[in-house]
């Protein structure tokens, strides 16, 4: 079994390197393989916010979380529509994220910023209950790194408005994943050139 670090050094992270990771991965995976249909036109309008937290634990990355919220409810959509907060520090295993997102919603909610925004995720070791580590569908939410994605409840409104088949995202990706299996996953290159980070390392191995 594959182990994975909890103490990362805070040296081998640069933030522009982990940022130039996700940017890839944003336009490689999600809207090269159209995983969401959504997102190249706040890509190209460069509406996209990404920041890099230098967070080692949960408290700290919650701190963070609030001071992003507060800062994409405060900014226009023209200028930022969406944030990309990007965990390279801390919650590194899985489990540990998940239960983060709980503390996260809470966190939305005590802000009375329900309905107003959300958070999703992404995650390297990311895996949907009933399946296995290397299972390809998996990969529709893994990212090189823990990533917490700060979302308009307007925008997500227009964007399903606009794609009126929205439903069918779900069965599309992993329709889309299984024709592209785990080699040409790996293949794509959207893993961390920082330090291994997550289980896209410990798929490599398996296959």
């Amino acid at each position: 079994m594959t182990e994975f670090s909890s103490a990362p050094d805070l040296q081998a992270y640069p933030a522009d390197l982990v940022i130039e990771d996700t940017r890839r991965w944003l336009e490689k995976a999600v809207i090269g393989l159209n995983l969401c249909p959504f997102a190249k036109a706040v890509h190209v309008k460069n509406q996209v916010h990404y920041v890099v937290s230098e967070a080692t634990d949960a408290r700290g990355v919650a701190e963070q979380l609030q001071l992003e919220l507060e800062a994409l409810a405060e900014i226009s959509p023209e200028k930022r529509d969406t944030t990309l907060l990007i965990v390279p520090h801390a919650l590194q295993d899985f489990l540990d994220f998940n239960d983060f997102l709980e503390l996260a919603d809470e966190l939305v909610e005590a802000m009375d910023l329900g309905g107003i925004l959300q958070v999703a995720s992404f995650h390297p070791q990311f895996q949907f209950e009933g399946t296995e580590v290397d299972d390809v569908t998996n990969c529709t939410n893994r990212a090189p790194y823990a990533i917490l994605h700060l979302l308009r409840e307007d925008s997500i409104d227009k964007a399903v408005e606009a794609f009126p088949e929205a439903e069918a995202i779900y069965e599309n990706n992993m329709q889309t994943l299984e024709k592209l299996g785990i080699e040409g996953w790996l293949d794509l290159g959207v893993g961390a050139t920082c330090p291994v980070t997550g289980q896209a390392a410990a798929v490599k191995d398996a296959v």
